[in-house]
C-alpha cells in the first residue's frame, strides 16, 4: 500500500510511491531507540576482563569467536537503519583510536534509553540533544582533572597501557609479555614530528602463523616474508646482507605491441637465444658489480637469471607484495628501484641476516637485524587459526592504544573510574543549570555509569551494590576508584595498573554522544522501494542476525 495523506476536506493526496513505508513522531523515535538499545545489549556482556565471548557464524558457515566490539558489530548482519548507525560508531571509534568500541556503543545505548524516559515526560528531543552535547563537552574538560602525563621514556607505563587493553581478550594470561613486544614495536616505528611524536601503525607488519603457542609470538627487527628462496641452488642464509630492492621483473619483457621475428636458419635461432641469455646474464652482472648479495624482487625472476644469481652466491626472492616492498625499504634503509640500470651501491639496504626458515610446513624468508628499522614484524603464533585471529585483534588494539598515548601523552585509570568520576562531577554541575537541560545532563551522568555497572555485572558482582559503593567513594573524593573486575571488588584502579589513554576516553564520549543525538533528532523514517518489492518497516526492532 502507498502512504496516503488527506487534505482537511478529506481529499486523498498520494505523496509517496507504492511500496513505501513511513513511521512518524514518537513511533519512529521509539523504534529507533529500541533498535539501538538491542545493539548495546548484544555487546554489553563482552565488556571488561570478565566479559563473555560471542560466536559469530556467517552465511557460509565460517565461525568467528571474539569479544572485540568492533569485530562483533562488523560480523553481524544488521538491517535496521538506526542499528546500522550504532555499528558506524563502533567502526569510527576503532579506526580513530583502536579501542573503546564496546564502551562507545554501551554508552550510546544508555544515552538513548535515558532519553526515552525524558521523551515520555514530554521533553523535546532537541532539548535533550542540546543537554547531551553540553554535558559531553563539560565531561571532556573534567577528564583533565584526573589525567596524568607520561614521559616518552617511561616504557613501564606504556606497557601497563598495552597490557590493560589486552586483559579483556583471549591473550590475558600472556598480556604482560605481549605488551613488552607491542611497546618495543611502536617505539621502533615512532617518528618525531611537529614538536611531538607520530606513529604509523601500518609500519608494524603483523604476520600470522598457526602452530606453537601464543607465548611463541615474537618481534622481528626487520621484515618476515611469506615467500621462500626462489631457487634451491641459492644460499639459504646471507650474513651482512646488502639488499637490492627491485620493483621491475628480472626477465625479458614482452613488447607492448605485436611483433614477429622471421628466422630462416638454425643458426639464427641459436644467436637469438644466445642474445636473450646475454641480456639476462648482464642483469645479474650489474647486481653483482654493485655488491648486492640479496635480491628482493616485486615481480618475476627468469629461470636463467635464477641460475646466474645462484652461481654468483646471491639469494633471491620474487613476487613480493608492494606493501611488503615498502616496509622492506623502511626497515633496511634501501631504495626501491624500478629500472635495474639505475641501481647503485647507495640504493642497497642493510641487514645483519637474511635467511630462509621453516615455520611449520612453510618456508619463509626473514630479513633480520636491521639497524634502526622504521618497519618491523610482529610474528603472531597460536594453536589454531581462530586463536591467531583473536590474538591479531588483541595486538591491533594494543598497538593503537600505545600509539594514542604517545601522540597524546596523558592517561587515566580504567575500570569505569573515569566514567564514575565524570558522573559525580556532572551531577554537581547540573545544579547550576536551569530548565530541562538540567535533567538531560543528569541523565547523561547516569548513562556514563552504564560502564561500571556493566563491568560489575560481568564480573559477578551485584550491580546495585557496586554502583552505590562506587558513588559513595567518588563523592568522598576517591577519584581513581572503580570496578576491579578481576577481583570482584570496588577499589583504587590506578594501584592495580589498569591504565587507559585519555584520547580513547575522549573519543568514546564524543562518538557515543554524536550518535545518540543523531538518532534522537529523527522523527520521521521513510523507506522507499519499488512497487514490486515493498520494504517492510519494522514495528518492532527486528532480529539482527
Amino acid at each position: 500500500m502507498s502512504s496516503i495523506q488527506t487534505t482537511s476536506e478529506g481529499i486523498p493526496v498520494i505523496v509517496l510511491k507504492e511500496g513505501s513505508k513511513q513511521a512518524r513522531g514518537k513511533d519512529a523515535q521509539k523504534n529507533n531507540i529500541n533498535a539501538a538499545k538491542i545493539i548495546a545489549e548484544i555487546i554489553a556482556s563482552s565488556l571488561g576482563p570478565r566479559g563473555m565471548d560471542k560466536m559469530l557464524v556467517d552465511s557460509i558457515g565460517d565461525i568467528t569467536i571474539t569479544n572485540d566490539g568492533a569485530t562483533i558489530l562488523k560480523e553481524i548482519d544488521v538491517q535496521h537503519p538506526a542499528a546500522k548507525m550504532m555499528v558506524e560508531v563502533a567502526k569510527a571509534t576503532d579506526s580513530e583510536v583502536g579501542d573503546g568500541t564496546t564502551s562507545a556503543v554501551v554508552i550510546a545505548g544508555a544515552l538513548l534509553e535515558k532519553a526515552e524516559g525524558l521523551i515520555d515526560n514530554d521533553i523535546h528531543p532537541v532539548i535533550i540533544a542540546d543537554g547531551y552535547k553540553k554535558a559531553a563537552k563539560k565531561a571532556i574538560t573534567f577528564l583533565e582533572e584526573i589525567a596524568k602525563k607520561i614521559d616518552i621514556s617511561d616504557k613501564e607505563t606504556f606497557e601497563k597501557v598495552a597490557r590493560t587493553s589486552m586483559l579483556t581478550k583471549l591473550v590475558a594470561i600472556e598480556a604482560a609479555d605481549l605488551a613488552k613486544i607491542v611497546v618495543e614495536a611502536v617505539l621502533s616505528v615512532m617518528e618525531e614530528r611537529d614538536g611531538g611524536y607520530k606513529v604509523n601503525i601500518g609500519n608494524v607488519k603483523v604476520e600470522k602463523k598457526t602452530g606453537g603457542s601464543i607465548s611463541d609470538s615474537q618481534l622481528i627487527n626487520g621484515i618476515v616474508l611469506d615467500k621462500e628462496v626462489v631457487n634451491n641452488n641459492m644460499p639459504k642464509k646471507i650474513q651482512n646482507a646488502k639488499i637490492a630492492l627491485i620493483s621491475a621483473p628480472l626477465e625479458i619483457e614482452k613488447t607492448e605491441f605485436e611483433a614477429k621475428i622471421n628466422i630462416s636458419t638454425p643458426n639464427q635461432i641459436k644467436s637469438f637465444m644466445e642474445e636473450e641469455n646475454l641480456i639476462l646474464k648482464e642483469m645479474v652482472e650489474k647486481i653483482k658489480k654493485i655488491g648486492a648479495n640479496v635480491v628482493l624482487c616485486q615481480k618475476g625472476i627468469d629461470d636463467i637469471v635464477q641460475h646466474y644469481l645462484a652461481k654468483a652466491g646471491i639469494l633471491g626472492v620474487r613476487r613480493i607484495k608492494e606493501s611488503d616492498m615498502t616496509k622492506l625499504s623502511k626497515a633496511t634503509s634501501g631504495r626501491i628501484v624500478g629500472n635495474i640500470d639505475d641501481l647503485t651501491e647507495k640504493d642497497l639496504g642493510q641487514a645483519q641476516n637474511v635467511e630462509e626458515k621453516q615455520i611449520e610446513e612453510d618456508n619463509w624468508t626473514y630479513v633480520e637485524g636491521c639497524k634502526n628499522p622504521k618497519a618491523v614484524t610482529f610474528l603472531v603464533r597460536g594453536g589454531s587459526q581462530r586463536v591467531v585471529d583473536e590474538v591479531e585483534r588483541a595486538i591491533h588494539d594494543a598497538l593503537m592504544v600505545v600509539k594514542d598515548v604517545i601522540e597524546k601523552p596523558f592517561f587515566v585509570a580504567g575500570g569505569g573510574s573515569p566514567e564514575a568520576f565524570l558522573a559525580t562531577k556532572l551531577r554537581v554541575w547540573a545544579q547550576s543549570l536551569s530548565g530541562r537541560e538540567q535533567l538531560a545532563v543528569e541523565k547523561f551522568a547516569e548513562a556514563l555509569e552504564s560502564i561500571p555497572i556493566s563491568l560489575a555485572r560481568n564480573s559477578g558482582m551485584n550491580p546495585i551494590d557496586a554502583i552505590t559503593q562506587l558513588r559513595a567513594k567518588q563523592s568522598a573524593g576517591e577519584k581513581y576508584t572503580g570496578v576491579d573486575a578481576v577481583n570482584g571488588i570496588i577499589g583504587d584502579i590506578e594501584k592495580i595498573d589498569v591504565l587507559e589513554p585519555i584520547k580513547v576516553k575522549e573519543q568514546v564520549i564524543k562518538s557515543a554522544t554524536e550518535t545518540a543525538n543523531m538518532i534522537l533528532r529523527i522523527d520521521n523514517v521513510v523507506a522507499v522501494s519499488k512497487a514490486s518489492a515493498p520494504v517492510q518497516m519494522p514495528n518492532q526492532p527486528p532480529g539482527m542476525y
